[in-house]
């Protein structure tokens, strides 16, 4: 049986180490989203919804890629309101821009299919892979943008 100290703290098991690399991966995420707006100039909408969409990973990655699926519904009360049309604007311009990359289904759906054990073994949405594989040219190019307005 697993003690704990007299202030109710207890050593970490498997699942707070766990949690805590799922944090860190999501840090990641965050961190390369917000350079990706600073170097490539997004507008305040559009990077509101890139961060939504970041907000949506669970720290599953799916053949390699860390895939994302909101019905645009959910998308839209993130965004605080933000109407369909707007929405899906601003996801066509983000897709341009290779931030992110829509992997739809036959029927235009966005969902997962879970397997054995509730593991998600397909799904249809939004490849968040770009964004952090691009992190490092977004770094450089924000760098270049600042020294500029310098």
């Amino acid at each position: 049986m697993e003690r704990t100290q007299p202030t109710g703290w207890r050593a970490p098991g498997p699942a707070v180490s766990h949690l805590e690399l799922r944090t860190a991966e999501k840090t990641s995420l965050f961190a390369a989203c917000r350079q990706a707006v600073k170097a490539l100039g997004l507008k305040a909408s559009q990077a509101q919804i890139l961060e939504t969409l970041c907000s949506f990973y669970r720290g599953e990655q799916i053949d390699g890629r860390m895939l994302v699926w909101p019905s645009n519904e959910q998308l839209m009360a993130r965004a605080n309101g933000m109407p369909a049309t707007t929405l899906r604007r601003h996801l066509a311009v983000l897709v341009d821009c290779g931030l992110i990359i829509r992997r739809d289904s036959p029927n235009g759906k966005r969902y997962a299919r879970r397997g054995e054990g509730g593991t998600v073994r397909e799904a249809f949405g939004f490849d968040l892979t770009p964004l952090v594989a691009r992190a490092e040219e977004f770094e450089e190019l924000a760098a270049e943008v600042a020294a500029e307005r310098k």
